[in-house]
């Protein structure tokens, strides 16, 4: 094959897919979205694809571009299996073998979502209801709608519902703003279609009532903004579905004021993401500050709505906080991967709020390499199943297998989360070589711009040597193909507790300095370490590399050792003094097996303290599971079953809807000599 190249070293990307077709159109150049995939048709969700995809495939038929992306099965529901895949165009591609494909779709499938495409080259593109928007982007600008043979503005009073229909048969997501008038301030008098009425149900402004032609003002003509999928925003929580929120208004992103902001405000969020259900609104400024504009104060979301823009708020622009308020929210399908020992050991995952196993089975060196890189722990020398580390965890993925043209590790397919036919002893363990060679991948890099590749590469694994478990001891971070030692200088208990938290071992216990886990070899690279305490990795704190005595090292001990997570009956899982944040309490189960089960206590003021059990139900159990990493819940004990222990009973009437990540964000009440009975403990 290489006489058929000119270049030596040739690319070769194999998708699955391999023709396309639009179905049941008048036409070649409308019609179904149908995809052939290894030989067999399929139709595609219309929450997987969207207008960049079509602009693609119209051109691909030789239709001209894309006028219109109906979804919900306009043009009739297809059969066989429904495509999950999101083809990622960037719109300048020819045709969708060119496109990077994702199979991380979170849509729910069915065929009465199936999406449909209307050409430009399509008779269907002169079709009454057809729309268009004159703006300098494809889904934000002035309304026009073909109708009677004639492009013509749109004028009146259009609502959400209107404007959803719209910006859905567009294939530009959903509506995010209203204008009453050009926001550009162009437009002028003339002829304006009127009394265009829609339920927002609607695939098509043509299945909506029938408008009639009036001469209107620039004042009266409609403009909307469609979110194209980036109207939200989660920022430096590692992922698409954690971090700061961040809302795009008026042509820049800006930051949302925590007054008023809960839970249900977040559960509004992570719907309208498509990221699962809400399991925290952490403290503000936990994903640090944003910049630019503070655009929302006073969300007062119930929690069931479908949009954030469906919330009251106190209008755009109208807030008095800074970004130190600034709201961050944390996901149900927030995802990130780990090695159990820094570049080695088992291989988990933290997805649902918690920390899981990944399955062995058709785990290839390819996707072991991957995961490496992915890591910034170079190449994958050995795969092998062991039995899991965390032996409570559930088991989040298996049959991980990743193909060659996946740049990121969730591109990867896999079973549906939570589906697997492992063995205990069948999980995934990985040894990674450290070698610098080829850090990252081609495909990534090809892909990403250079401030992606600089963050990708910032990221350090973490590993705590010389001390007992692997959640005390000297600290290390791995670079450049080696262990590195952290210096001990302003090495506080806010840089502890973000170490701790990375790696999966409680709050912060201590900070040593002064090389108390012993020296090592090499000097200490990293220094100046200066942690808020809120980061979710060591890296995100500010820090320098400059000199530090070789004897002044950095060491933690954490609050949760590993090596007692499965300790003998009656053992607290946490044996070091905590230093919590004020409100935030360590728990440990006391009396059980192992550390997932027993009686509740929780840290406060220097002791621990027990949990009443009356109201304590499976909902309540959900988040304690779940905040010790013990997986999801499995049942709620009271009248003292594992011992009533020597303390006062202090925490009660405890309310969780099962979905906090904590125990105190859930409602309750504090006693300090409490009215609950001696006998009756959570």
């Amino acid at each position: 094959l290489s006489e058929c190249w000119s270049d030596a070293n040739p690319t070769v990307l194999c998708v699955g897919y391999t023709e396309s077709r639009l179905a049941d159109g008048p036409d070649n150049c409308s019609g179904r979205v149908e995809l052939q995939h290894l030989g067999k048709w399929g139709t595609v969700c219309d929450a997987c694809w969207d207008r960049r995809a079509s602009n693609v495939l119209c051109q691909q038929l030789k239709c001209g571009t894309a006028v219109a992306v109906p979804g919900q099965a306009w043009f009739g529901e297809g059969s066989g299996p429904i495509r999950a895949d999101v083809f990622d165009c960037h719109g300048n591609e020819t045709r969708l073998s060119q496109c990077a494909v994702s199979s991380w779709s979170r849509a729910v499938l069915s065929h009465g979502q199936d999406a449909g495409v209307i050409c430009s080259g399509s008779a269907l593109s002169a079709l009454d209801g057809t729309v268009r928007l004159a703006g300098e982007g494809a889904c934000e600008g002035q309304v026009e709608v073909y109708y009677q043979q004639t492009w013509s503005r749109v004028g009146g009073s259009w609502s959400f519902s209107e404007a959803s229909v719209a910006c859905r048969q567009l294939g530009c997501g959903s509506a995010v703003q209203v204008y009453s008038s050009s926001p550009s301030g162009t437009g002028g008098s003339g002829e304006c279609l009127m009394g265009v009425q829609c339920s927002g149900r609607e695939a098509h402004l043509g299945n909506c009532s029938t408008p009639h032609k009036l001469t209107c003002s620039s004042r009266e003509q409609v403009s909307i903004v469609c979110s194209n999928h980036r109207s939200l925003r989660l920022v430096g929580g590692g992922g698409d579905c954690a971090g700061r929120l961040e809302v795009f208004h008026r042509g820049s992103w800006g930051t949302v004021c925590d007054d008023s902001w809960d839970l249900e405000d977040a559960q509004v969020v992570c719907r309208q993401l498509q990221c699962g259900t809400a399991l925290s609104a952490p403290l503000p400024s936990f994903f640090g500050p944003g910049n630019g504009p503070v655009w929302l104060d006073e969300v007062g979301c119930v929690g069931n709505e479908t949009s954030l823009w469906d919330c009251p708020t106190a209008g755009w622009g109208q807030t008095d906080c800074g970004h130190k308020e600034d709201v961050g929210v944390v996901c149900s399908e927030f995802k990130e991967m780990r090695l159990a020992e820094g570049c080695s050991g088992n291989l988990e995952v933290f997805y649902n709020g918690t920390w899981g196993n990944v399955c062995f089975n058709q785990m290839t060196r390819d996707t072991a390499t991957l995961i490496c890189q992915e890591l910034n722990c170079g190449k994958s020398t050995f795969v092998s199943n062991k039995r899991p580390r965390l032996e409570s965890a559930p088991n989040w993925l298996d049959h991980f297998r990743c193909r060659p043209h996946d740049s990121t590790l969730w591109q990867c397919p896999s079973k549906p989360w939570g589906e697997n036919t492992c063995r205990k002893t069948s999980v995934a363990s990985l040894t990674c070589s450290g070698e610098e060679d080829d850090q990252v991948p081609r495909s990534k890099l090809s892909r990403s711009s250079a401030a992606n590749q600089r963050a990708y590469t910032s990221h350090w694994p973490l590993r705590l040597v010389g001390g007992e478990g692997g959640c005390s001891g000297m600290l290390e971070v791995f670079h450049e193909g080696s262990w590195r030692k952290v210096c001990g200088d302003s090495w506080d208990a806010m840089d502890v507790q973000v170490v701790c938290r990375q790696l999966g071992c409680g709050s912060a216990g201590k900070a040593h300095s002064n090389a108390t886990f012993g020296m090592g070899k090499d000097d200490p690279w990293l220094t100046e370490v200066n942690c808020r305490g809120t980061e979710m990795h060591l890296w995100d704190c500010p820090h320098q590399h400059s000199r530090c005595p070789h004897q002044n090292q950095a060491g933690v001990t954490c609050t949760v050792p590993l090596s007692e997570s499965s300790s003998t009956a009656g053992t607290p899982a946490m044996t070091t003094q905590p230093k919590p944040q004020p409100g935030h309490w360590p728990l440990r189960l006391v009396g059980g097996e192992g550390g997932c089960s027993g009686r509740l206590e929780v840290f406060h003021e220097g002791s621990w303290r027990k949990v009443c059990g009356d109201s304590w139900d499976a909902m309540d159990v959900q988040v304690v599971c779940r905040q010790l990493g013990c997986g999801s819940a499995g049942k709620a004990h009271s009248n003292a079953t594992f011992g009533t222990g020597n303390d006062t009973l202090w925490l009660t009437e405890v309310n969780c809807r099962g979905t906090e990540m904590h125990l105190w964000d859930c409602p309750h009440s504090v006693h300090q000599h409490s009215r609950c009975p001696h006998q009756n403990q959570a």
